[in-house]
């Protein structure tokens, strides 16, 4: 696994560091809108240039001195990714000019003892890049202009930085990772999760819902596992998401489920489960991923003998279409159980990347699936006449069938039997199953 150099962008508000993020990264991982301090959290990503490659990682808008909660855990997760940067991109405006602000903050970057280059973003015109030579004041050696949304200079930024970084080392081969999207309303705990899980704060957290926009990805290693935790933003209800900023946040959660290998999901257990806990979860059965239940906040519940039974029949009642994913009561602030998560996720990363093989499955149909057990609404009666794997993650079977049309589906419950046989039979666990029908076309 390669450790590669560090590069951290750093600025106030609404200056483009997210478009510059996105742009570097050829990504659109950070959300980008016209709303100051939409980026909270740092964000890592992968910059690849004429052979080198690079970590870059976007800090949120900085306010220095701000006492209010969230920007001043702004300002102490930037702290962090500065002291392990190997380069400071210190993003400014240059239609702007120089502010107040971006003196203040040029002041304390000169007191990090690290290499720093000004960029003036928003150089859109040659007299933007005229205004940006005024960025020396800064007092630093190198002021690069570039337009990080037009692409305009974006070339000679990564010339520049990949002459100052140093190749990265190999430390050892690459390794496979776990994806997991820690998903759920907001305020259940999520953030409290991640940082638990990493042993230092990786995430904002504070008791205010919608403190994480942007989905956060940490990397840990456990037991020679590696994992890649997405740290996702709250889900609220569709009436209820009413800021541009949160609607977009709830749209990259959606995606980050999609390229995840498991979801998560916390469920607040003072509150129990509710409606929006199980329409979250039809958002990540949509995505495939497959899913853990961890019932968080478990500390603060009154319990008997009978609590955690009570609890879990309630779960699987609202949620009746997830009964193949594991249960586990956990508490984020103490650390009850949330190693044991990491164990399930390794169990159900193996189990949606099982392939059967032919012959065992054939083996399986004709033991358990060959008797006619299946009709449709139609006159015709619908039979498996046998069964294939297509693909995994998530596993999917092809159900080859006497069906002459699409028309002639297998009855719902009948796609059920199969799923439960095969559950029977092999350790799907925590992972769905989908199904291809193919009927005859002749």
């Amino acid at each position: 696994m390669k450790r590669l150099p560090l590069v951290v962008i750093i600025g106030r508000p609404n200056v483009g560091k997210s478009t510059l993020f996105n742009r570097l990264t050829e990504s659109r991982r950070a959300l980008v809108a016209d709303i100051p301090g939409l980026t909270r959290d740092r964000i890592h990503g992968v910059v690849k240039w004429a052979g080198h490659e690079f970590e870059l990682v976007d800090t949120g808008g900085i306010i220095p001195d701000e006492e209010a909660l969230i920007p001043t855990n702004i300002l102490k997760q930037a702290r962090i990714a500065i002291e392990q940067a190997g380069l400071i991109l210190f993003i400014v405006d240059a239609k702007a000019g120089i502010t107040p602000l971006d003196e203040q903050m040029a002041s304390m970057l000169r007191t990090v003892g690290k290499p720093v280059f000004v960029v003036a973003n928003k150089s859109d015109s040659n007299s933007s890049e005229q205004l940006s030579v005024d960025f020396y004041r800064l007092g630093y050696e190198t002021v690069l202009p570039v337009s990080a949304e037009q692409g305009n200079g974006i070339g000679e930024l990564l010339d520049e930085i990949i002459k100052l970084l140093p190749s990265p080392e190999t430390e050892q081969e690459h390794k496979e990772e776990i994806k997991i999207a820690i998903i759920g309303r907001p305020n259940v705990g999520k953030s409290s999760l991640v940082n638990r899980l990493l042993g230092e704060e990786r995430v904002i957290v504070s008791p205010l819902p919608g403190t994480t926009r942007d989905a956060v990805d940490s990397l840990l290693e456990h037991q020679g596992r590696h994992y890649r935790l997405i740290d996702t933003a709250g889900i609220r209800r569709k009436g209820k998401t009413t800021e541009g900023a949160e609607k977009l946040s709830v749209v990259m959660a959606r995606k980050h489920m999609q390229m995840a290998d498991v979801a998560i999901l916390l469920i607040d257990a003072v509150e129990g489960p509710t409606a929006l806990d199980a329409h979250i979860a039809g958002y990540a059965t949509e995505a495939g991923c497959s899913i853990i239940l961890a019932v968080n906040k478990w500390d603060l519940v009154k319990k008997d003998s009978l609590t955690a039974i009570v609890f879990e029949k309630s779960l699987r009642e609202k949620m009746k279409f997830l009964d193949y994913a594991p249960v586990v009561f956990i508490s984020a602030t103490t650390g009850l159980r949330v190693v044991k998560l990491l164990e399930l996720a390794e169990r159900a990363y193996r189990s949606r990347h099982l392939r059967i093989g032919t012959a065992e499955l054939n083996e399986f149909f004709a033991r358990t699936l060959a008797q006619p057990r299946a009709s449709t609404p139609a006159k015709r009666p619908v039979k498996v006449l046998y069964i294939t794997q297509a693909c995994v993650a998530p596993p999917t079977f092809v159900l080859f069938t006497n069906a002459r049309s699409p028309e002639d589906k297998l009855h719902f419950s009948y796609e059920r039997h199969i799923e439960n046989k095969l559950r029977e039979h092999f350790d799907f666990y925590g992972t769905p199953i989908r199904f291809k029908q193919r009927y005859k076309t002749s």
